[in-house]
């Protein structure tokens, strides 16, 4: 058993004949944001353990509250894997408060990360759209960034790099002084990150954007990064976790695939989105977004910027408004209404999709159905 066994239960067992007190490790206590995340994490762990999450199913990430439930889970962590980049800024106070010895992974963080800026223009550019971040082959499965940049050493080297970003994390959040009960309130005015020209409050994404799990080779890197941490803290479990990885890797390729071949033929139809939160997913995809009513899901536009967007339906003739769940519907609907465009809502979270291992391939699948069947009826 490695580590410094605080945060590693051990089982009391008997040997068979010999009835003497033995020490069984258990599985590695692991505790992740969002679902999409649980999901990679619970695929990498299937038939070891189950991570818990912290952020409730249909709740925003950006202002979460932990339950006390979440809280002791959070406190007897061994491995905290979350977002990070401006996801859930109060994650990094409530870990460092509560789970100050447990191992954190902030995955936007990972040197095989795409990242891209935060976009800030109403109408986006065509040539916007396409792969020159990806470092990928037009397929996506062979030359993929995260490859290149060394994955027997690059797992515990990243390591190294996060626990470093452990004592600096909240200085792009500001939270001083907060416990973790206190989070919504913080999420208004955080100095630095306001976009919006209305002023209004709420929570903006930073200098990038934080919805980096909606490109499928960033989720690849992550199963990477997940299973060399695992493999480190559970050695005795590595056969397993390494034949976890190289099947979750297979199921999020073949979801690439589908959703790849799904778009393909309404690639170059536009769209626009309510929030700007599926840029990632437009790269990885290759599919034509126009622009963004709004920067952030927390903040209204303000009039100057509808009447923008309501321009730029008209001129390049956009056939869908996207919308999310949990989001209200109506300056959607009423943007939309200016050309006839259909809504369809696109759940980056995949609420709808049962919980576990197989949530994050689905949610790929399902995204681009939905949206390939609004741009096909135009």
């Amino acid at each position: 058993m490695t580590g410094t066994g605080k945060h590693w239960v051990g089982a009391m067992t008997l040997v068979a004949g010999l009835g003497l007190p033995v020490a069984a490790a258990a599985e590695p206590a692991v505790v992740t944001d969002i679902a999409p995340v649980e999901s990679l994490v619970a695929r990498v762990m299937q038939g070891v353990g189950t991570p818990g999450r912290l952020v409730p199913r249909g709740a925003s990430p950006h202002d979460a509250r932990l339950k006390p439930s979440d809280a002791a889970a959070l406190a007897k962590a061994d491995l905290v894997v979350m977002v990070g980049g401006g996801l859930t800024p109060w994650l990094s106070e409530a870990q460092q408060s509560l789970a100050p010895e447990a191992h954190v992974i902030r995955l936007m963080e990972a040197e095989a990360s795409i990242v891209l800026p935060t976009r800030n223009e109403v109408e986006f550019a065509h040539e916007d759209h396409g792969h020159e971040a990806h470092g990928h082959d037009e397929h996506g499965h062979d030359d993929h960034g995260h490859d290149e940049k060394g994955h027997d050493d690059h797992g515990h080297d990243e390591h190294a790099h996060d626990e470093g970003h452990d004592d600096h994390a909240d200085d792009d959040h500001a939270h001083e002084g907060h416990g973790h009960d206190d989070h919504a309130h913080d999420e208004k005015g955080h100095d630095g990150h306001g976009h919006d020209e209305a002023g209004h409050d709420g929570h903006d994404h930073g200098p990038n954007d934080p919805h980096g799990w909606l490109d499928p080779e960033n989720a690849r890197a992550w199963v990477r990064l997940i299973a060399d941490e695992l493999i480190e803290k559970d050695p005795e479990n590595a056969a397993v976790y390494r034949e976890n990885l190289a099947q979750a890797d297979a199921e999020i390729v073949a979801a690439q695939d589908e959703a790849r071949a799904v778009l393909e033929p309404v690639k170059d139809v536009p769209f626009v989105v309510s929030h700007d939160a599926f840029q990632y997913f437009e790269k990885a995809f290759d599919v034509t977004a126009a622009g963004a009513i709004a920067l952030s899901d927390a903040r209204a536009p303000g009039p100057k910027r509808v009447a923008e967007i309501r321009e730029v339906l008209e001129k390049r003739g956009v056939a869908c408004v996207l919308t999310e769940p949990g989001l209200n519907p109506a300056l959607a609907q009423s943007v939309a209404e200016v050309t006839g465009a259909r809504l369809v809502a696109l759940d980056p979270m995949g609420l709808e999709l049962p919980e576990g291992p197989g949530l994050y391939p689905a949610m790929i699948v399902e995204m681009a159905t939905r949206l390939a069947g609004c741009l096909s009826d135009s």
